[in-house]
């Protein structure tokens, strides 16, 4: 698929997909005119970048789980070795597992936060009224 049907599938803009691929979070395949040739599993890659995004990771922090990791879908360098992927895939798994759980970790320190603020705000509100 090209970057425009791309968009229209993710809600993203144009801008924001060239910005994903010079940021390394997307590599498109290129027709011999050059067009981006994106595969379906890129759908899923860039709806993962955005949310993501959304909790506030930054696009370097994706990039780095994506080069180090491989913790988005996407296209898999194919190496023949069956023990060299075994151990690349292990590697890979406890990195992405330890991004999430990092990332899990703090948002629910977010949450406890904004429980704290809501009750604070409650009193404050039942203080006025």
């Amino acid at each position: 698929m090209h970057i425009r049907e791309l968009s229209k599938l993710t809600g993203v803009s144009l801008r924001s997909l060239r910005y994903y691929e010079q940021k390394h979070l997307l590599s498109p395949a290129r027709s011999e005119n050059g067009y981006r040739i994106y595969e379906d599993i890129d759908v899923q890659r860039v709806q993962l970048i955005q949310l993501f995004l959304k909790l506030g990771v930054s696009t370097d922090e994706i990039a780095l789980l994506i080069q180090n990791c491989e913790g988005l879908p996407g296209r898999n360098s194919n190496n023949s070795n069956n023990s060299n992927n075994s151990n690349n895939s292990n590697h890979q798994a406890e990195c992405a597992a330890a991004f999430y759980e990092e990332r899990l970790q703090e948002i629910r320190e977010q949450i406890q936060l904004l429980r704290e603020a809501e009750l604070q705000l409650e009193k404050l509100v039942t203080h006025w009224k």
